[in-house]
C-alpha cells in the first residue's frame, strides 16, 4: 500500500476524531445532542426549510426528522408552519430560543475557523479552501 496515502488518511482521522470531540464539548453545554444541533445550524443558515429539505441535507429519513424535529420544538428551538403556497409542505423555522443557540454556536465555529487558520498564510488559506471544497463534492 502507498504510505503517502495510508499517512493522509491517518491525518484525515485524526483530524476528524479532534473535530468530533470539539463539537462534542461544545454542543453538550447546549443541553442538545449533535444531531439536534446541526439541524439547528442548517436551519439557522437557510431561515427556513421544509422537513423533506431538512432531511435530504441532514442524510436522514424524513420519518427520523418528524421525531428530532418533535423534540426540538418541545425544547421550544424550533416551530412548523404551513408552506403558503404548497399546502402539503412543512416549513421549519428556528424560535427566538433556537436563533440564540444557532448564533451562539455560529460563533464557536467562527472562533475555531480562525484558531485553525490563523497560523496559515493568506495563500494557504485560499489552497485549504479549495481543497475542502473539491473534497466535499466527492462526499
Amino acid at each position: 500500500m502507498d504510505t503517502k496515502l495510508e499517512y493522509l488518511s491517518q491525518q484525515i482521522i485524526e483530524f476528524y476524531d479532534k473535530i468530533s470531540s470539539w463539537e462534542q464539548e461544545v454542543v453538550r453545554e447546549s443541553g442538545l445532542t449533535p444531531t439536534q444541533m446541526h439541524a439547528i445550524e442548517i436551519i439557522g443558515h437557510a431561515g427556513e426549510l421544509r422537513m423533506k429539505e431538512l432531511a435530504e441535507q441532514m442524510g436522514l429519513t424524513t420519518g427520523t426528522i418528524t421525531v428530532m424535529v418533535d423534540g426540538l420544538e418541545k425544547q421550544g428551538t424550533v416551530e412548523r408552519k404551513r408552506h403558503e403556497v404548497d399546502r402539503r409542505s412543512i416549513l421549519v423555522t428556528l424560535t427566538d430560543k433556537g436563533d440564540e443557540l444557532f448564533s451562539e454556536h455560529h460563533k464557536l465555529h467562527m472562533k475555531l475557523t480562525q484558531d485553525l487558520s490563523s497560523s496559515l498564510s493568506t495563500n494557504e488559506v485560499g489552497y485549504l479552501s479549495a481543497i475542502l471544497t473539491k473534497m466535499n463534492l466527492q462526499l
